[in-house]
């Protein structure tokens, strides 16, 4: 298709047409990309204003960054928000004032798992730590709550390792084996004695997955990472 064609197709009343359309942009440059997006921000189809959130985190420059952030602030579809937040996130550092308010005002498991897991491509341990002491101490999602108890392992051996460990070990009494088997995966790579001691507790889980979770350290590491998938 033709930039021409492109136009049209985004004027469709039809979504498949528009979703095509917007599919064939990324064969062109942001400058020409980014002002056609700009114009399709309030797509009634849920899904087209997905592809455009994607759009922007591809295409990506100044006007498309303010774009996303316009988007933000009048979106209300979770589904939208998440691919907004994981965009957002691809323009670095300067996003993360953003990605903590999203995870701060927004409580749909999709979209706090969804901003978690763009933190493993930033080095921000004060914003992760921030970020997982909210998913841990204030989540009723289990899944939101095990992301955040995995990603305190990127705070080892920086300098909010204790505070890191202390969620941790907060995370090994929790009332969910789900979120006490994340715990223990976790707590096996510190040597200090109440990560220790907490680990030690979890080998006598009444849990048996809590259990291999802790044995697992045992395991060669392809073993390992075979039992980690199955869980």
């Amino acid at each position: 298709m033709n930039l021409e064609q492109i136009e049209a197709f985004l004027d469709s009343p039809n979504p498949q047409n528009r979703m095509k359309a917007l599919t064939e942009l990324r064969k062109f440059d942001a400058d020409l990309v980014v002002p056609l997006l700009k114009q399709r921000l309030d797509d009634k189809q849920f899904i087209c204003r997905s592809f455009i959130a994607t759009g922007l985190g591809v295409k990506r420059n100044e006007e498309a960054y303010e774009a996303l952030l316009e988007m933000l602030h009048r979106e209300k579809d979770h589904n939208v928000i998440s691919e907004i937040a994981n965009s957002l996130s691809k323009y670095g550092e300067q996003s993360l004032p953003q990605l903590v308010e999203i995870f701060e005002q927004q409580s749909h498991w999709l979209i706090r798992r969804s901003i978690l897991a763009t933190m493993e491509d930033f080095d921000c341990p004060e914003t992760i730590l921030k970020l997982c002491r909210l998913g841990i101490c204030n989540e009723a999602d289990l899944t939101v709550k095990r992301s955040a108890v995995s990603l305190l392992g990127r705070l080892k051996e920086t300098s909010f390792q204790a505070a890191a460990l202390e969620l941790l070990l907060q995370a090994a009494e929790d009332a969910s084996a789900y979120i006490r088997i994340g715990a223990a995966r976790q707590l096996r790579q510190y040597d200090d004695a109440s990560a220790q001691a907490a680990v030690a507790k979890l080998r006598q889980d009444s849990d048996h997955r809590v259990v291999g979770a802790v044995l697992e350290g045992l395991l060669p590491q392809s073993d390992q990472a075979a039992n980690e998938a199955e869980q």
